[in-house]
């Protein structure tokens, strides 16, 4: 049977290799793909990215059923119009990927369902927003409420910062349409994870935990980036933490959801602050797979995902069960040069070794100019290896990182440090 990928990031070639290695699966598209996807076996790039064009394209060609990788494509309804045309696909419908699509309706959709979430305030206005910061303490947190590729999200350690913040979004509408609203938030102390599962609507099966680091330099300095790196499992994430995030968070959302009208149907990543006591409380929801944490998940998964999207799509997810790894496996993000601001594209790449059983470098920000491989975006690869220990993982990762060059490269050396001290 052929599959499809809509999408274009690391993401999507770890999403598009876990695919292809499933005895049933004959090829996997990937639209519109990148350079490693474009080599990839069993693999194959379509310059598609319309929503009409990627339905005819299923119908042409006998697409088994399609999975979504980015949150855009969700929010503008893919899923809605492919189950229109009578084509399997898994990702939530526009309506259920509000849940990312907007901080607002997020963070009432938690207030109403009583989840454990961070105190806030929706504005439109800078004014009213700047009057509210200066009552309330800081650090604050300032969120775009709309998509801003990661980038929507300022964690002000003053007031200024925070004001500064509001001009940006509100005043000079750096993040267009996305920033029109902002939603102010209480800035919550504690470790953040990340807890990703897949939904049919009523059942859920919990994905390997993990943990990524948001800053673009070592000891978590500089800007805030999508991610400049992962590790599974996250330590952070004990058993007992584990039980009250399905039954806090992650329960209750997918049945309030479905109360609401829009069975929530796809991986739904639930962004985790948990504090010194364990508790954890909800920071943003994501409906989609994280990048960079797909990377090592799927790297660890033994189970064939196909099988795992086919029982969602089916509303039988009770009856599946995922096999792991025992490894860990973590994933080191190699930037380009002038991220996260304006990434320098076109840089020649050299040096990527060949995959290996416990290590595979996947691609996001590249494409080929002829034969030649180049830099073609902000994030370009995630080097994800395992290994019996996470810090064997983390020197198997970084060997690769060390064969691989390309001008203005920037990555982190500590990818992993939290994990290895609670270790």
């Amino acid at each position: 049977m052929k599959l499809l990928v809509i999408g274009s990031g690391g993401r999507e070639h770890a999403l598009a290799w876990k695919l292809a290695s499933s005895p049933r699966v004959q090829k996997v598209y990937v639209a519109p793909g990148n350079g490693g996807t474009a080599t990839e076996n069993g693999v194959e790039n379509v310059p598609l990215s319309g929503t009409k064009e990627l339905i005819d394209f299923c119908k042409r060609e006998h697409i088994h059923l399609t999975v979504v990788g980015p949150e855009a494509p969700l929010s503008e309804g893919v899923v809605d119009a492919f189950r229109e045309a009578g084509l399997k696909i898994f990702g939530p419908t526009r309506a259920a990927a509000q849940l990312e699509s907007s901080k607002d309706f997020a963070k009432r959709f938690m207030v109403r369902h009583k989840l454990p979430t961070a105190r806030h305030k929706t504005f439109e206005d800078a004014a009213t927003a700047k009057a509210y910061i200066a009552a309330e303490r800081a650090p604050i947190v300032v969120k775009a409420d709309g998509l801003a590729a990661g980038k929507g999200v300022v964690v002000a350690q003053t007031k200024e910062e925070a004001n500064a913040a509001i001009d940006a979004m509100l005043g000079e509408r750096r993040f267009g349409a996305a920033g029109a609203r902002v939603v102010i938030e209480e800035f919550l102390p504690g470790e953040e994870a990340s807890f990703i599962v897949m939904s049919d609507g009523k059942n859920v099966l919990p994905l390997a935990t993990s943990q990524d680091h948001k800053r673009l330099r070592d000891g978590d300095e500089g800007p805030n980036t999508g991610g400049m790196g992962a590790y599974s499992p996250a330590p952070l994430v004990t058993p007992k933490v584990h039980a009250r995030v399905m039954r806090e968070i992650i329960q209750p959302a997918i049945n309030g959801m479905a109360e609401e009208g829009h069975p929530f149907v796809g991986f739904l990543y639930a962004g985790l602050m948990i504090d010194a006591a364990g508790a954890p409380r909800t920071v943003e929801f994501n409906c989609r797979l994280g990048d960079p944490e797909t990377q090592p998940i799927l790297l660890r998964l033994k189970s064939d995902l196909l099988d795992l999207v086919e029982h969602a799509i089916a509303g039988t997810l009770d009856q599946a069960e995922a096999e792991w790894d025992r490894r860990c496996a973590l994933g080191v993000v190699m930037a380009a040069a002038n991220y996260p601001e304006e990434p320098r594209k076109g840089d020649r790449i050299q040096g990527i070794p060949a995959p290996a059983e416990d290590c595979r470098v996947f691609h996001a920000g590249t494409k080929l100019s002829g034969d030649t491989l180049v830099t073609n975006g902000g994030r370009v690869l995630c080097v994800t290896a395992l290994g019996d220990a996470l810090r064997i993982a983390r020197t198997r990762a970084y060997e690769a990182v060390d064969q691989i060059r390309f001008d203005g490269m920037q990555f982190r050396r500590d990818i992993g440090h939290r994990g290895l001290k609670k270790k």
